[in-house]
């Protein structure tokens, strides 16, 4: 996938969902993986021409796994002149030591997100951009129907009153191809996760699940990423966006 493709699916998302308004400053979530850095590709060039000026500034938190290097990350976001915080944590340590948590994914997520969160507002921001893709949404609308009897999603656009800070999600329009693919043409620098769960989880069950369909029957994860557009589902139906 080339640049110009990338910034035109990132802009329709944006822009049937208001995610970006005039003045954001825009937290982006940086893992290090592949998705959250091609989001930092797509949010920086959009930057130029997008008509509503913004701001972003990117935020890794350090699980402190000890392992994890950013040295590379760090050059990219000198090199795009993009303001770089990363915040150190004993997250890994509490989790898998201290608690020695059979399932140690929702703890985590947890105590991440509540670390993320308080960065976003120590830097002034009052949007954060999290890099979940087409894959990711009809992943998480399968992990809720198997796993909670429910259908539902995450939303394009969320706003977390407590915080009083907004969630984006500019790669909504993306395959998971499309981002490795991406990845691979311009050498984005992925690091490599260091949690130890990683690929062992529910998620990665219902990842090969869904795949394991497509194959079967080529279409299905396009057809449910429809429904989902198409459906009740919050924050999806009337591509309106509404923040609050």
């Amino acid at each position: 996938m080339k640049l110009q493709q990338l910034y035109s699916l990132v802009r329709k998302a944006i822009d049937d969902y208001q995610m970006i308004e005039e003045g954001d400053k825009i937290a982006v979530g940086i893992s290090g993986g592949k998705d959250s850095l091609t989001m930092l590709y797509a949010l920086h060039g959009l930057m130029r021409f997008y008509p509503k000026q913004f701001q972003i500034h990117a935020v890794t938190i350090d699980l402190g796994f000890g392992n994890l290097n950013l040295e590379e990350i760090k050059k990219l976001c000198k090199s795009m002149n993009i303001e770089y915080t990363i915040v150190s944590t004993d997250i890994a340590q509490i989790v898998f030591e201290e608690r020695g948590e059979s399932n140690p994914c929702s703890l985590c997520a947890k105590m991440r997100k509540g670390a993320l969160n308080q960065a976003i507002k120590d830097a002034g921001c009052n949007k954060v951009a999290y890099a979940h893709h087409k894959d990711d949404v009809v992943e998480t609308m399968m992990m809720s129907l198997i796993y909670e009897g429910r259908i539902h999603t995450f939303s394009p656009v969320t706003y977390l009153d407590r915080m009083d800070l907004t969630v984006i999600r500019p790669l909504i329009y993306m395959n998971e191809a499309d981002v490795i693919g991406f990845v691979n043409k311009y050498n984005v620098p992925v690091v490599k996760s260091p949690c130890p769960a990683d690929g062992h989880t529910k998620r990665e069950y219902v990842k090969n699940l869904v795949r394991d369909i497509n194959l079967e029957t080529p279409g299905v994860k396009e057809r449910m990423f429809t429904a989902i557009k198409n459906s009740n589902v919050k924050g999806w139906g009337d591509t309106l966006g509404s923040i609050k």
